[in-house]
């Protein structure tokens, strides 16, 4: 049997990587055994090819949730099926495939009305789940050379042309998640032709968003960050950039780019780590971009919401924040009739159309979030790169065969 390798969580601010098991054919056992290793015969072992360091991870890695020792992390996973259980119709040894970080069983009441980030049966403790992520079943993470996926001929997404696929995967590697949620975010704001749209934060989920608003046809794209290279990177590929750390309000830095002080559509990609803006930019303030977004958007506007809000945050400023209870001004928001979207994005209602985008050359997100390969090995400077603000996307490639692809 094949030796196996992963990225494990060991405490605020550590991760190494370490021997794991390999895969096998299993449902997990997770913290209330609800599984109970019973055998999968619809999943498949994938061959990690390529598997990226999300935002989402580093909350866990910065201990701002409750995630246990030694968590094998990783949701975003691009692979090759290795090995296939029996009740696996669709796919076949050798397929390359996109991996979405919602798991889901096909066959719930939520799965069936497409609502795949919040499927009903593949978590004990609430709806939806996820590979190697606090409180979403006890799946094991992605980060690591072989994983198991299940309900597989439901779940993935493969790849037409094996060949084609592998010289744009720093592109298709994005599908897993923040590409699909970028764009849900986007959707979600009612972003279309000719629309203004403002984009809090500029790391790789609100790059691939403000990617997501060009290709959705947003007349001006707007992204507000406090780490100059960020706002470098989006302004890169065209997006208009605001410094929140100035002492010019945003509605201020907003009418300075559109001779008005509001956006048609408004997406926060910070989620509850958020900072003050101004002279409060050095400290948390979870509730700053929510409220913000209330502020600069039209009357009448939709705010998508793909940042991530926790139930439960031990590094929370307050009583409040540490169960996800936040100062949010929804008179403000209830006042202009403002839409508020939340959620998981549901990437299988997106992921196949934006395979298909970026297969014909209508949108490049590897370069709108600085896509950078690292090696299994990386990944801890990766996470500390990343924690330090780097304007990078992480891909790592386990195996090396993305370099061996390029040559």
């Amino acid at each position: 049997m094949p030796s196996n390798r992963g990225v494990a969580y060991l405490k605020p601010g550590a991760v190494e990587v370490r021997g794991i098991d390999y895969p096998k054919l299993r449902m997990p056992k997770s913290e209330s055994d609800p599984f109970g290793g019973k055998d999968a015969p619809h999943g498949v072992i994938l061959k990690v090819v390529t598997t990226n360091i999300c935002g989402s991870d580093q909350h866990m890695v910065r201990g701002r949730t409750t995630a246990p020792p030694g968590l094998i992390l990783g949701h975003e996973i691009t692979g090759e099926i290795i090995e296939k259980g029996s009740d696996v119709e669709m796919l076949n040894v050798g397929d390359l495939v996109s991996v979405p970080f919602n798991i889901a069983c096909g066959r719930c009441r939520n799965c069936r009305e497409g609502k795949t980030g919040i499927c009903l049966t593949v978590n004990p403790a609430r709806p939806g789940a996820a590979y190697g992520y606090v409180d979403m079943g006890g799946w094991v993470g992605g980060q690591a050379e072989y994983v198991m996926v299940p309900y597989a001929d439901f779940n993935l997404l493969r790849f037409p042309n094996k060949e084609k696929a592998l010289a744009k995967i720093t592109d298709l590697t994005l599908l897993s998640d923040i590409f699909p949620t970028g764009y849900h975010g986007a959707v979600t704001a009612g972003v279309g032709p000719g629309t203004t749209v403002y984009v809090a934060g500029a790391g790789p989920v609100g790059l691939a968003c403000a990617a997501s608003c060009h290709l959705l046809g947003a007349a001006v794209v707007i992204v507000g960050d406090m780490i100059p290279e960020r706002l470098q990177q989006a302004r890169s590929f065209g997006c208009e950039v605001i410094d929140l750390r100035k002492d010019a309000t945003l509605a201020q830095q907003i009418e300075q780019i559109l001779g008005e002080p509001v956006v048609d559509a408004a997406v926060d990609c910070v989620g509850f780590e958020a900072h003050g803006h101004g002279k409060e930019a050095s400290g948390e303030h979870p509730a700053t971009v929510l409220n913000a977004l209330q502020e600069v958007c039209r009357a009448g506007a939709s705010i998508g919401i793909p940042g991530l809000y926790v139930t439960g945050d031990p590094g929370g400023i307050d009583a409040a924040a540490k169960v996800g209870s936040l100062s949010i001004r929804i008179g403000l928001g209830w006042a202009k009739s403002c839409s508020f979207h939340t959620c998981q994005c549901p990437v299988l209602r997106y992921n196949r159309q934006l395979m298909m985008a970026i297969l014909h050359d209508k949108v490049h997100p590897a370069k709108a979030v600085n896509a950078t390969i690292i090696s299994l090995d990386e990944a801890p400077q990766g996470y500390k790169d990343f924690d330090r603000g780097a304007a990078k996307k992480f891909v790592i490639d386990p195996h090396g065969l993305v370099g061996k692809a390029a040559a």
